[in-house]
This record gives C-alpha cells, structure tokens and sequence, in this order.
C-alpha cells in the first residue's frame, strides 16, 4: 500500500504555524523556521567586494537542530511550500531556506497569506508560484548595502570616537533628521503675538466670547502690546454691532485604514505603545488567536505594508457589517477607495481585520489587554474608512466696533456618520472649534462689552520628533521602509545618539559628534535624498527594472573614496565627545554633575572624579513648582517601578503625588495644577487643600494609591537615603563604567 502524500510548509513562527496547520488539516506538516536560519556572517565582513559583490551566507549559528530537522522534513516531502511572510525578507527567507535545505526547484513552492484565514491559507497553498528573484535581489541589495556601511564605518567611529559605536544607512539619516531638528530649536527666535479676547453681552444679560480678527477691511495679527492698546482705547465703552451671522455646514470625512507607518503613530499617540511593541502584537493579532467561538484566527492582514489597497470582499463585508448594525444611513453608500503615496511598494493590502464581523467586543475575552487595544484601533479605523462623513453644523458671529471685527465660533455635530466608530480627535480641530454655544444673535443686533482680555503670547519652536513623528518624517522623505522603522528607532536609542525625554527624541553630545563627523566626511550617508534615492532604486532591483550588483557597484565607487579620504584627513586624531553637562549640583563640591553611561543606562556623576566620586540617577524635572515649598518637581520611579512626582528636596519638603504636575497654575491659589497620569487628555485640578478651587482625591476619577512608605520606597525618606548611598558605596562600582 503506498504511503499517504505528505507535504511540508514552513513558515517563519510556531503560532503561525499551529493556525496554518489546523486550516489544511490532514497530509500537511506545517514547521516553523524561528526565523533566519542562514545569513551573512557576525565576525566579518562577509561580502567578496572586490570579485563583484559576493556574500558569503552561512548558516546562523546555534541552529543547527532546526536546521538537520527541517532537512530531513524537506527530504520525506513531495512538495515543500515556503510561506514565509509576505515581503522582501520573507522572500529571501524563503531562499535561503530552498538553498540551504537543498529543495530542488520542482519541489519547492512559494506561497504568501495576506492574512490568516482558512479560506486564504487554502487559497494560497492551491495557487503556488516560484520564488521571486527580484524580491530577493532588492533584499540582498539592502542587506550588503547595510553589511558595507556598517563594517567600513564602524571600525572608523571606534578608532576615532569611541568603542562599541556604529554607523548605519538609515540609522545615520534618521539620527541627522533628529539632529536637525534640535538646530532648528536652538536657532528659532521667538516673535511675540497677542490675542484679545472680548466678552460680550446681549440685552438678556447672556454672555460669549469672541476674538479679535481684524479690521472691517482685512484680517489682522496683534503684534505687540502698543498695537493691543490702540485696538482696546478704540473700542472702549462703544458697541458692538452684529454685523454678520454665518450658519454653514461641514463635512469630515474619515481617515484611510493603517499602512505600517499610521499605526505606528496612532498607537503611540492613543495607546503609548513603542513603534517596537505595536509591530510585536500585530504579529500575534496577524498569526492567529485562539477566538472563543470561532477557533484560531489571524485577526488582521500583514502589518508590514505601505499600500491603501482593499480587496473587494474586504469592501463588501464592510459595508454590509455598517448597513445592518449601524443603519443605511452610516454607509458612504459606496465602497471608499483610498490612492497610496507616490513612494508606496503597494505590494499588500491596507492593514485591516481579517473578518469585518468580528468586532473588538465579540473577541475581547479572548486577547490580552494590549492585543485588544490594538485591534480595537485597528478594526474602527478601517469600519470607519467605509463610512459616511460625519457632518458639523457650524455658526460663525462677526461683532464690529470701531472698524473693528471681533469673531465667535461654534460647532456641534449634526450627523455623527463614521465618527460612531472611530473618532480621529484631531488635533487641529481641537482649538478652533467653539465648544460653549452661542445665545441667539441678530444681525444688526447691539451687544455691550463686559471686559477685554489681553493675552501676550510668543511663537513656539517646532517641537522634538517622538518615535511617532519621526517614523512619519522618515515615511515623507522617502527614508527606510515599513519592516526597518521601529529597528532604526531602536538602534539610534540603544546606541545613544538620542535618548528620550519623555515621549520626545533628543540627540546626545555622542550623537551629534558622530553625525558631524559623518556630514564632513561621508555627507551621502547622511543625507536625506541621497538615501531616498537609494531606496529608489532597490525599488527598481524589485521590479527587475535594475541589476542589484549595479546598484552597489555605483554606491560604493564613492563610498569608498570618502572612505580612504577620511582615514587620510583624520590620521592621529581622537574626537572627544563633550559631556552633557546638567543643571544639578554636586553637592560634595559643587561642580555641574554631567551625564555618564553605565552597564545600567545613564546617570549622573561628578566631573571632579577622581578626586569626587559622587553619582546619582538621571532625573527628570517636571513643570510647575512644589505646592509645598517653591522647589522644583522631579518625576521619580519607586522600588515596584511605579511612577511618582516628588519635590527635589526629599525629606527636607516631604512632597510627593501619583498625580502628574503640568505647566497650568490655579486660578484661585495661583499653585501648580496636576493631572491625573494616563494617556489622553486629562482635566488639570488643584491639589491644595486650603484653596477653594481643590478637588478632593475621590474625585479625580481614579482609585489612587497608598503612597506608604513600602510603595515608594524612594519617597522622602527613602529617595534621601538613596541619594547618600549613591554617593558612596555606589560611586565604586559605577565610576569603572565611565566613558
């Protein structure tokens, strides 16, 4: 009796694989490879530059097992399908695997699966294709490209700077970007502005505000006090005329679904999650989730995707799922088609749920806390892309006064449309839209003035890039791609040429000494269209429009030149990095304390050392000042890894709050307000319990914290004794750790 066909697939994660196989059932194998199992060696360059280009692959160390077992598997299979992931790097994961495995070419098959369903793996396993060189070529291409930067250049940062640096395609560009940013800062000078605001009353004795615009002939910027002035001596104890009452409509429409990029920024901004993070869940949410009631499913389409395409039945199944459970009226009526950027691969679908019906509600019990999140963000944002437009009814008062115009806005929603599902929350609608109704108005009607406020303002800098705003910088200008945006982040943090302050990036004396260096001697690494360019033309090694060998040949003609240039100009020369000098005191000998690296992250350590030894940790200060005793606020972290805010004298003051200190001062007590901590906006509150404006502590909204002595820890008390002990026995061990 002949033996029973089996045939072999291998995907990339056991998850994937234990999902996949249920789908197929019996006289499949379903294995998975845990990832790379040959690549370029760790210990040299690995790539014969001078005989056109030749990598040298081998296998990875360590996974000899996996790969004698997936050998032998191979061997026993009629058919081996390689359904590694869908993109470059599983394409050339699915390569290396035929080539190491020894799969002859009629054997072997490659298949993808946009997402993990039973009717897609089928689909996927009945259709087959071959491997697809070009996609393989283009992720060679980057890989050597990657391979040549980072071991030419690193072994110069370490001679010249300092041991252990590194240099990067993207790395050293996504570095300059936050650089530049900090120039930009340092460089802005601030212009001042006014705003004047005009409280107004009717004949009923109701009251609204409203802004100055301008004259009756144009509109106008206050841009000094004296101009404030004029405008206040003019129409003062004069009236007001209504002059013109605009009613209007406006229509919002909704958002595309997520590529790669968008997620990354919304679940920064809604859920605090790290670029890194929310790829690592979406990969759970894509291989599959054990479903109470409907069994393992990959509940969403690949997340590494640039493209805004939706597939017809994903269409379909939307508006349906809108019509029945939200009525006719939601649907846009149509299905919404969305056009990707100019740089897009578009090589997959839009990220979206895998099966529309499947709402967060129906499969929350079955996530964890950060899967559910994460699929609830995911599943509004593409029900919403579907939807109708939410619709505003807006109202728009012009009160004249001595040719002056003073403007009310108000705006309220008339048809909530796909905001039912999914609420952008944007930002910039925040400010304008007049929250307080207006009383009813008639144009010519006279309305008296209350009182006139005079606010002076200055402009801002543009802000720090956080992780969320650079990925979408680096997305504009064409730098990196989806799978390389949450690593470079992680790389430039992990080596410390930018560190965050907060949720912001900001680039440490190391990194801008590393990235002068680079822009005066390697300026093509790090600059931003050069690099774009680059990615340009892997592009075209993709689409078999360019040979990748080609490709590197041209890049390293120059690189190499500036290569043998630098080693020239900077023969003999060590560059010292600065020290990031503080604003803390040393309070042995009353130096700045300047910031250290250690095994345990950054610190803070005494430049007299030496002769002084003293260290502490790295602190944060807060805004606002102690409601105590004046002193600042420094944000603090207890032996339990709680977060707390704590007066920078310790036990001398005693103040301590799980509430979180913000810029806003109290109206009535004139004290630093706090807030509740958490993501999202929060509503500021008085802590001081003699003002007449405090919020009790059960009414802030949240159960809070004993704040004993066990939980803190480093409270008052606690944080004294800490301190001491860093400064002594502590400063042994960690003074050895210094740069």
């Amino acid at each position: 009796m002949a033996a029973a066909k089996t045939d072999l697939v291998i995907v990339e994660s056991p998850a994937k694989a234990k999902t996949i196989e249920r789908y197929l059932g019996g006289g499949y194998k379903v294995v998975a490879s845990m990832g790379h199992l040959r690549d370029l060696p760790k210990s040299t360059m690995g790539v014969d530059i001078e005989h056109g280009f030749v990598p040298d692959y081998q296998p990875v160390k360590g996974r000899e097992d996996v790969i004698d077992k997936l050998k032998k598997a191979a061997k026993r299979a009629d058919t081996v399908y390689l359904a590694t992931d869908p993109d470059r790097e599983g394409e050339a994961i699915s390569w290396h695997l035929k080539e190491l495995l020894d799969i002859p070419d009629e054997k072997a098959r490659r298949v993808t699966f946009n997402e993990i369903t039973k009717n897609v793996v089928r689909d996927g396993i009945a259709h087959p294709r071959d491997i697809d060189q070009d996609l393989v070529d283009a992720q060679q291409a980057r890989r050597i490209l990657d391979r040549i930067v980072g071991y030419k250049l690193s072994p110069l940062l370490w001679r010249k700077i300092r041991k252990g640096l590194s240099a990067g395609r993207v790395q050293s560009v996504a570095t300059r970007m936050v650089l530049d940013r900090e120039r930009e800062i340092r460089d802005f000078k601030p212009e001042e502005y006014w705003h004047l605001t005009a409280t107004l009353r009717t004949e009923k004795g109701q009251t609204f505000p409203a802004l100055y615009h301008g004259t009756e002939k144009k509109k106008q910027d206050l841009r000094s006090q004296a101009e404030v002035q004029a405008v206040m001596d003019a129409v003062q104890g004069k009236p007001f005329i209504i002059a013109d009452l605009a009613h209007g409509t406006k229509k919002r429409s909704p958002s595309p679904p997520f590529i790669t990029s968008t997620l990354q920024q919304e679940a920064s901004r809604r859920l605090g999650m790290t670029p890194r993070r929310t790829m690592s869940i979406a990969q759970q949410l894509y291989e599959g989730v054990d479903v109470e009631g409907e069994g393992t499913i990959g509940l969403i389409t690949y997340m590494r995707t640039d493209s805004l395409r939706l597939s017809e039945d994903a269409l379909a199944a939307a508006g349906s799922f809108i019509r029945e459970h939200y009525g006719e009226e939601y649907y846009y009526g149509k299905p919404r088609r969305y056009k990707a950027g100019s740089n897009a691969q578009d090589a997959h679908e839009a990220i979206r749920p895998s099966v529309p019906s499947l709402t967060p509600e129906r499969v929350k019990k079955s996530l964890t806390g950060e899967q559910y999140r994460l699929y609830r963000l995911i599943w509004g944002r593409f029900t919403a892309s579907q939807m109708a437009n939410a619709v505003y009814d807006n109202i728009t008062v012009d009160a004249v006064c001595a040719g002056h115009v003073f403007r009310a806005y108000h705006s309220k929603i008339a048809f909530p449309g796909y905001t039912a599902v999914y609420d952008d929350n944007r930002e910039e609608d925040e400010e304008q839209t007049g929250k307080k109704p207006l009383p009813e108005l008639a144009e010519g009607q006279s309305v008296a003035l209350d009182k006139l406020d005079p606010e002076q303002h200055f402009t801002a800098p543009p802000s720090r890039y956080s992780e969320a705003t650079l990925i979408r910088a680096m997305e504009e200008k064409g730098i990196g791609r989806p799978s390389t945006y949450a690593p470079t982040i992680t790389t430039i943090t992990a080596r410390e040429y930018v560190v965050k302050e907060g949720k912001y990036l900001k680039p440490t004396p190391l990194g801008e000494t590393v990235t002068e260096l680079m822009e005066e001697r390697f300026p093509d690494i790090v600059d931003v269209k050069f690099t774009a360019r680059m990615e340009g033309d892997l592009d075209k090694v993709e689409e078999g429009e360019t040979d990748w060998k080609g490709v590197l040949s041209q890049f390293y003609e120059g690189f190499s030149k500036d290569l043998d240039q630098a080693e020239a100009a900077l023969s003999g020369t060590r560059i010292k990095v600065p020290d990031e000098v503080s604003s803390e005191i040393c309070p042995n000998c009353g130096r700045n304390l300047v910031v250290k690296s250690g095994r345990f992250g950054r610190f803070l350590a005494c430049p007299g050392y030496p002769e002084c030894s003293f260290t502490m940790p790295l602190v944060v200060e807060m805004p606002g000042k102690c409601p105590k005793c004046g002193g600042r606020i420094f944000k603090r972290t207890s032996k339990k890894g709680y977060t707390y805010y704590a007066c920078e004298k310790g036990a001398a003051c005693g103040f301590m709050s799980w509430d979180v200190p913000t810029k806003d001062l109290c109206p009535v007590c004139g004290k630093t307000m706090f807030k509740l901590a958490g993501k999202g906006q929060r509503k500021s509150f008085c802590i001081n319990e003699a003002c007449s404006n405090f919020l009790p502590e059960d009414k802030r909204g949240y159960r809070r914290r004993s704040a004993s002595s066990a939980e803190a820890g480093e409270t008052a008390e606690g944080k004294k004794t800490a301190a001491k002990k860093t400064g002594t026995k502590g400063a042994a061990r960690k003074t050895k750790e210094r740069a």
